[in-house]
């Protein structure tokens, strides 16, 4: 049975909406500022993913800012190193982050998805939209609330069907003028709000 969230009852996705957490996230200068430095990183200073530098520092600084707990970076950066990232990026393949995501260490399996769609989004925010817990129980909130498209939950763990949750999002609510960075800050500030137990 669908439970209102208190936080979230007042809440409609609309264009008013999004620019207001657009103007919150700008006023968050810690925020601001590490995504200046993860945009000089992976934009200017170490664009490409063909030398295992390049890739150790990228995945080093995401792992610092984000807070993503990964603990065996470089090996992470090998595994990295051997996916044809920049020729998939420049595709556009989506299932480069499912594949970024699945890796073993010390014979034991892990699947560093949102990790890995960081990685992605920061060479293309333009199409890689970040997979976070807390947009996740957003987009289940809203679909069953006002049934803007219809998914299970295990859905939102693929990526590509997680990228077409997003973009049903975008058209059910007419937000279509919106980059997919803009509603990433708009979902992830407010599943925060609604959904951080440490608030």
């Amino acid at each position: 049975m669908f439970k209102e969230n208190d936080i979230l009852k007042n809440h409609k996705p609309c264009a008013n909406e999004i620019r207001e957490y657009i103007l919150k996230w700008d006023g968050l200068e810690d925020y601001v500022n590490q995504e200046r430095a993860l945009d000089k990183l992976f934009l200017e200073l170490c664009k490409d993913n063909h030398c295992i530098e390049n890739i150790l520092i990228k995945c080093s600084a995401l792992n610092d800012f984000y807070s993503t707990n990964i603990f065996k970076v470089h090996n992470v950066a090998q595994h990295f190193l051997h996916q044809n990232i920049d020729e998939r990026l420049a595709k556009g393949d989506l299932s480069l982050v499912s594949d970024l995501a699945r890796i073993e260490i010390n014979g034991k399996p892990f699947y560093f998805y949102s990790f890995a769609s960081k990685y992605c989004s920061h060479h293309r925010p333009d199409l890689y939209p970040i997979y976070d817990s807390y947009v996740h129980k957003l987009l289940k909130y809203f679909s069953n609330r006002d049934g803007f498209t219809k998914f299970k939950e295990v859905d939102l763990k693929v990526y590509q069907s997680y990228t077409d949750v997003i973009q049903a999002f975008k058209k059910f609510y007419g937000l279509e003028s919106f980059t997919v960075k803009e509603i990433d800050k708009y979902l992830w500030q407010l599943g925060k709000e609604a959904f951080n137990r440490y608030k």
